[in-house]
């Protein structure tokens, strides 16, 4: 699993491309993201989409040396569901 890079000033989006891994046809009914740890002062999550197949988060903040891990979780339309995580550093870049 590959570790992204985050500047700690840094406002950027993160995504997951569910169309390309198997949705055929299904669509996302539902789209939930979850950072673990959830600490004060920590990594958070400023917007949450959903487009064309892929899930979006926003990201904010989080403390310089530290790794987070970004979980989505979602519900497809014929009532599948799964989840990918992507893990996050912070540093100064």
């Amino acid at each position: 699993m590959a570790i992204f890079l985050k500047d700690p000033a840094a406002v950027i989006d993160y995504a997951i491309d569910w169309q390309s891994a198997y949705l055929a046809g299904a669509t996302i009914i539902d789209s939930r993201w979850q950072v673990a740890p959830d600490v004060p002062g920590g990594l958070a999550i400023v917007v949450a989409a959903e487009a064309a197949g892929r899930s979006v988060a926003t990201l904010a903040g989080g403390q310089r040396g530290r790794s987070y891990r970004l979980t989505n979780s979602v519900t497809l339309s014929d009532g599948r569901s799964d989840e990918r995580s992507l893990d996050v550093r912070v540093e100064d870049r």
